[in-house]
């Protein structure tokens, strides 16, 4: 069965041999032919070919599906008073990780299940079509396990984050928790991840260590991405264009021979740059000009955990990272489509063009740029996702 999307005032393909021949591809009075889960056709209305079906959007833009290429959803608890406090002026140190671990080592697999299951509708019914979400908030070889385990009822895209930060009962024996997770936890996990990621930050991992963890992770056949740069200036992302991450994550702290290596490895490693965490931390904003007037290529998450980016919003994201990062609404939407596909190494969304999976976002607004110029406001009309209208809650 084949549909036709019509009626679409502004449709932004991020296909630059479209439309008006910018990065987004902004096709004026549009339309979009979904043959199965794919894309058929793409273009002007009046050169529409039939189909089985028509569905009239009414004049609305659509935009392709936000990828989500860094989240943090399996866990149980919520630490709000950590966020009361830092609002309250004490800074964040990445220390409260270690509440939730508490909490999620606790939970039955239900109660995490129930977390997953409502995180990820939130995702999608705010237009995310494709996320990827990790461990991290186990420590142990049974509960990274159990984590992965259920992420992937709900997605493909999982990262065993074993390396998050050492527990507790390992604060006296670094190496030994090194030598867990590269051992018998890499063994556990890798079986159920395509990603291994390592914090590699004050108060985490230093960089020595992160490049042991990604290079066990790298031979037991994942792939490296990293997080880094959050808390200060280090190595970690040297460290991830050194070998090959497919991106490298907050890059709040990034020096210019950082941006530069980034620039350099643009087709590689991506820079994911992670808005919520800046708001729910009131850290410094990094200037997304730096990393593009460079050539770096650049994605947008919205890092959803429940310690420093509690949102599982795309839009807000994308609104204050036009605010406060200085992005263009163009960029940021490219950012959070294709940028974020780029991220997790997919060639099948973040685009609309044929043959490319039928995953768009229809916008209660006449343009994508309402997105950051009504913060807040619930724009997101109807997601579909491998050709089929999600239902509306």
């Amino acid at each position: 069965m084949t549909t036709l999307y019509t009626g679409i005032g502004e449709l932004v393909t991020n296909d630059p041999s479209r439309g008006d021949g910018s990065a987004l591809g902004i096709v004026g009075d549009g339309a979009v032919v979904v043959d199965g889960d794919r894309i058929a056709w793409v273009g002007q209305r009046g050169h529409a070919p039939d189909a089985d079906s028509r569905v009239d959007l009414g004049y609305a833009s659509v935009i392709p599906g936000f990828v989500d290429s860094h989240a943090h959803l399996v866990f149980a608890g919520e630490r709000s008073a950590e966020f009361a406090a830092r609002m309250s002026g004490q800074p964040y140190a990445a220390g409260g990780i270690a509440t939730t671990v508490a909490a999620t080592r606790a939970a039955d697999d239900s109660t995490l299940d129930r977390g997953l299951e409502r995180l990820a509708g939130e995702l999608r019914r705010g237009g995310v079509t494709t996320f990827e979400t990790k461990s991290g908030y186990g420590l142990t070889v049974a509960d990274e396990a159990r984590a992965l385990r259920l992420a992937r009822e709900f997605t493909d895209e999982t990262t065993f984050l074993g390396a998050h930060v050492v527990p507790q009962e390992y604060r006296d024996d670094r190496d030994g928790y090194v030598d867990l997770v590269v051992g018998p936890m890499m063994e556990a996990c890798a079986p159920l991840a395509r990603w291994v990621d390592v914090f590699c930050d004050r108060g985490a991992f230093d960089v020595d260590e992160a490049r042991t963890i990604l290079q066990a992770g790298m031979a037991a056949g994942l792939v490296p991405r990293l997080h880094a740069g959050q808390l200060e200036l280090g190595a970690g992302i040297q460290l991830a264009v050194e070998l090959g991450a497919a991106s490298v994550d907050h890059c709040t702290y990034a020096s210019d021979a950082d941006v530069e290596a980034l620039a350099a490895a643009a087709d590689t490693t991506v820079a994911t740059l992670l808005p919520g965490a800046e708001f729910s931390t009131r850290a410094t904003w990094p200037d997304a000009r730096r990393f593009i007037d460079a050539g770096a290529t650049v994605a947008l998450a919205t890092d959803c955990n429940p310690g420093s980016s509690f949102t599982s919003s795309m839009s807000f994201c994308i609104a204050v990272a036009v605010r406060d990062m200085y992005f263009t609404p163009a960029q940021a939407l490219w950012s959070a489509t294709a940028g974020g596909a780029a991220a997790l190494r997919r060639d099948d969304v973040g685009v609309l063009a044929v043959g490319r999976r039928a995953d768009f976002v229809v916008l209660d607004a006449p343009s994508y740029v309402h997105l950051a110029y009504r913060p807040g406001v619930p724009l997101v009309r109807d997601v579909i996702t491998d050709g089929v209208l999600l239902p509306r809650p």
